[in-house]
């Protein structure tokens, strides 16, 4: 694995929050530690009194009345008011038929993508996944052969993936901007190396964006014949060129900011030794070695990835 490292695009913070879920979260962590801060105060306070007093400053009543107040009366109002002030935030985010709905399928070991605006055919891709600010978005969490768990700090909490079933988790984001997700179930060799990035994006930019997805992004040349020769479209899908499923989509490859389901910034260099030793760079990855392909075949291939935009 020598080279390998995690490419951070964006931050991944439970306190740098772009979601609504994880704003209410964020808030509940600040008020429980405000609390624990409170208590753990008043407790020394108490201890650090008690300690100074005289004996037989305080009597049996006045210990008891100290005991229903701190021990039952305080306690419970602390609860309670905690109870009624979270209800809120437990109640689900609805979602109506015209919402766009995203499935997100975990794979060992990256993210298979598919964008499904209502009335509209989907939208494959991969590694990445945009959703448009100030709409709700319904993700369709689904696993494609172990146990794996979809987790973006920064949007909601985290939801198992479950071979054979589909969890759905109802996010809104309320801004804009680049930010880190993780698979959080260990789920084989090169679980840690499994992350991807969630880009919010205003409302005219993501429908502008996901119409341009639509579009083959092919560009003609001695890498697209490589690409073919050597069977890459037999696992890879590049619409207008191959139509595999068994890897990630790679129809616009070249507009991502990471590659290797955000395991390396997206430069020529990390392209054609992924490439060539993706078992080297991604242990237990299902993407075969290519020793017998030469360097500059594999360099034309990674110029022309670099092109589908």
């Amino acid at each position: 694995m020598q080279g390998a490292y995690i490419f951070g695009s964006g931050r991944q913070s439970a306190f740098t929050t772009f979601g609504t879920e994880a704003a209410w979260l964020a808030g509940l962590t600040g008020w429980m530690v405000l609390g624990a801060v409170v208590i753990a105060a008043a407790l020394a306070a108490l201890m650090y009194t008690a300690g100074r007093s005289r004996e037989g400053a305080l009597t049996h009543k006045q210990g008891m009345r100290l005991v229903l107040w701190a021990g039952g009366v305080v306690p419970t109002i602390v609860l309670l008011t905690l109870l009624v002030s979270t209800l809120p935030a437990m109640r689900p985010i609805s979602v109506k038929p015209g919402d766009l709905r995203v499935m997100v399928e975990g794979e060992q070991f990256w993210w298979r993508v598919q964008y499904r605006p209502a009335g509209r055919t989907p939208v494959d891709a991969a590694n990445e996944v945009r959703i448009p600010v100030g709409r709700n978005v319904e993700l369709l969490l689904e696993a494609g052969d172990v146990l794996h768990s979809f987790w973006v700090p920064g949007l909601a909490g985290k939801m198992d993936m479950v071979p054979g079933r589909t969890n759905k988790l109802v996010v809104h984001a309320t801004r804009a901007g680049r930010f880190r997700g993780q698979c959080a179930e260990f789920c084989g060799l090169s679980h840690a190396l499994m992350a991807f990035d969630v880009v919010a994006m205003e409302p005219a930019a993501f429908d502008a964006w996901l119409a341009a997805q639509r579009t083959p992004a092919l560009v003609a040349g001695a890498g697209a014949r490589l690409f073919a020769a050597n069977g890459c479209g037999g696992c890879h899908q590049v619409r207008g060129l191959s139509d595999g499923t068994i890897g990630p989509d790679l129809t616009h490859l070249g507009a991502r900011a990471t590659m290797a389901a955000g395991m390396q910034k997206l430069t020529h260099a990390n392209l054609v030794r992924f490439i060539k030793h993706a078992p080297d760079v991604k242990p237990g990855a299902r993407m075969p070695a290519y020793p017998q392909m030469t360097n500059d075949d594999a360099a034309t291939i990674a110029r022309w990835l670099e092109q589908l935009q």
